[in-house]
């Protein structure tokens, strides 16, 4: 395993804006066209998420109609992960969304961000999915890298 890669994905609450930044590419929804476009990702209790503002958001209906894509990560290291999007529960998607909120109350965060969420707009209408990535060694590299 590459320890960049894993350095790069062992991302926390301390991390910068663009430690978080990555693009991914999804095959559309209806065209199966591969689509890429820069995203934020988000690690909780040693797991990786997609989310975003409330609202419909294109990139979730592609993962929903074809949940393998490919996560690219740009800052630290350059690489392509192959992964898949899967849904999650109710009880994660409370834990995950509380943690991704918690982003907006730094400094750095609350700059870029022009109106603050409220939890239940977030809950009710955010997308969320966990990345699962096809790489065993990558799936376990949370536990060597603390949040």
């Amino acid at each position: 395993m590459d320890v960049a890669i894993a350095r790069a994905l062992a991302i926390g609450p301390d991390s910068t804006a663009a430690e978080r930044t990555i693009d991914i590419t999804t095959l559309g929804a209806r065209t199966g066209v591969p689509r890429r476009i820069e995203i934020w990702f988000h690690r909780v209790d040693g797991r990786w998420y997609l989310t975003g503002m409330p609202g419909p958001r294109s990139w979730y209906a592609n993962v929903r109609a074809h949940p393998r894509f490919t996560l690219h990560l740009k800052h630290r290291v350059t690489a392509d992960l192959p992964a898949t999007a899967v849904p999650v529960d109710e009880v994660t998607r409370r834990r995950v969304i509380t943690a991704v909120l918690d982003l907006q109350n730094r400094p750095e965060i609350a700059a870029r961000v022009s109106q603050r969420q409220t939890f239940d707009d977030w809950f009710a209408h955010s997308p969320l999915v966990e990345i699962v990535f096809d790489d065993e060694q990558l799936r376990t590299a949370s536990s060597t890298y603390p949040e």
